[in-house]
């Protein structure tokens, strides 16, 4: 991936519109669980519960049934990109850790008074993020905190978050964490701390609609 497409789904979680269902046909080595990080598990359940959210915010922000189609239709991957940043955010919040970086309620609440005087608002900073990033409203916050974090982070490297120290900070934090997706998922690119597609045949994509056929 991309150093400048990695960087924008860690500062901005960048997930669109979309609501592709991932299922499997052969064994399961996760059951479950979509990954285990540092031994945590970031459970199935979990993971669709936040692709969830963002969808039904999008059908809230929406007035009809066709501007909800077109926003799910606009991007395949809301689950998997979801997913990424659930790990994406523990892989960080350790490289944080391993830095003696932290960020206070009061920084977050400080940027995001920042950023409600820049667009008119707390509802138009929620659907901005919404629209633009795929971030529903309720983890708006904890999206901001993720951005703090590694924007101090790089500042105590001496680099910013485009850099190769940067993503060497996260790619250690990755090997600690011993990432481990489900192969439903794919793979988890300890070196550039991002997802990577597998190509398993035996996976395959259907939509919401399609599963309940």
């Amino acid at each position: 991936m991309h150093r400048r497409r990695r960087t924008a789904l860690l500062l901005t979680a960048a997930i669109v519109a979309a609501a592709p269902l991932l299922t499997a046909c052969g064994s399961d080595a996760h059951p479950g669980a979509a990954a285990v990080v540092g031994g945590q598990r970031i459970t199935v359940a979990q993971l669709e519960t936040r692709v969830n959210e963002v969808r039904t915010a999008q059908r809230a922000a929406v007035s009809d049934d066709a501007q909800y189609k077109q926003a799910v239709a606009q991007t395949g991957s809301l689950t998997r990109d979801t997913l990424h940043g659930m790990v994406l955010d523990r892989v960080l919040h350790r490289a944080a850790q391993d830095a003696s970086v932290t960020v206070s309620p009061k920084e977050i609440q400080q940027m995001r008074t920042g950023l409600e005087q820049q667009v008119g608002g707390s509802k138009a900073l929620e659907t901005a993020w919404l629209q633009q990033y795929g971030v529903a409203p309720q983890r708006l916050d904890d999206n901001l905190r993720l951005q703090l974090e590694a924007q101090k982070l790089a500042q105590s490297l001496g680099t910013d978050t485009s850099k190769p120290a940067f993503w060497n900070a996260l790619s250690k934090a990755s090997k600690e964490l011993n990432v481990d997706l489900n192969p439903r998922y794919g793979t988890w690119d300890v070196q550039n701390s991002s997802r990577v597609d597998a190509k398993t045949p035996w996976v395959r994509e259907v939509t919401a609609t399609q599963q309940k056929a």
